[in-house]
């Protein structure tokens, strides 16, 4: 099998897996072992051919995401934080990438406003976040600050090819998270917690996706 094949493989597995889990158990609290290996199966192919393309960052943290996924979909605290911390150490894996390709000297005005606007809403989840997640308010404010420092570095990636789309799918990825606290500490209704549940889904995945060809086209085109 040729390396375009493995690839294509991949996609067509990563997409079967997110609109099997999309459709069928996105939307509910109780997820079968079935959907919680077809939430991490929407992920796990990206991190293959992350690997296969020798980025060696972005698929440790798509990996990490979809033992994230997967540690999500199950019940208890336990689960929730092992997922947190997955995802905690994918976006640690995705800043250390960003950092090599740091160049403050290359913002613009748009771009010191889009870190001025993620310090602002980094801030806001001490009213509106913290106070309602108890127990878990720690845990919580470390995620907060991590994935802050992710998204501020991927702000200070140097312009290149591929840069709009990785920073499109940050910002996916950051909304998809919002809408996820929203759901699990700050909305009561049933019927809201499910519609959440339905729109973080393809922001999340997509958020994803967006990174990782958007580092492929990134990378490819950075010498060394």
């Amino acid at each position: 099998m040729s390396v375009s094949e493995i690839v294509s493989l991949m996609a067509l597995l990563s997409f079967t897996a997110f609109v099997a889990y999309w459709v069928l158990w996105s939307h509910k609290d109780l997820v079968p072992m079935a959907g919680s290996v077809a939430k991490a199966a929407a992920v796990a192919p990206l991190a293959v051919i992350a690997a296969m393309a020798g980025l060696w960052p972005m698929a440790l943290g798509l990996g990490l995401g979809a033992l994230g996924d997967f540690a999500l979909s199950r019940r208890g605290q336990p689960a929730f934080l092992a997922g947190m911390a997955a995802f905690a150490l994918g976006h640690l894996a995705y800043a250390v990438a960003f950092w090599a390709r740091a160049d403050v000297a290359a913002l613009t005005p748009w771009h010191f406003a889009g870190l001025l606007g993620l310090v602002l809403l980094l801030i806001s989840t001490e009213f509106w976040l913290a106070p309602r997640a108890a127990a878990l308010r720690w845990p919580v404010r470390g995620y907060v600050v991590v994935i802050g420092v992710m998204s501020a570095l991927a702000v200070l990636l140097a312009p290149g090819a591929g840069r709009a789309m990785i920073l499109i799918g940050v910002g996916l990825f950051v909304v998809s998270d919002l809408l996820l606290a929203l759901r699990l500490f700050v909305v009561t209704a049933v019927t809201r917690q499910k519609a959440l549940s339905l729109t973080l889904w393809p922001a999340y995945t997509l958020g994803q996706v967006l990174i990782l060809l958007g580092s492929l086209a990134y990378w490819a085109a950075q010498p060394g």
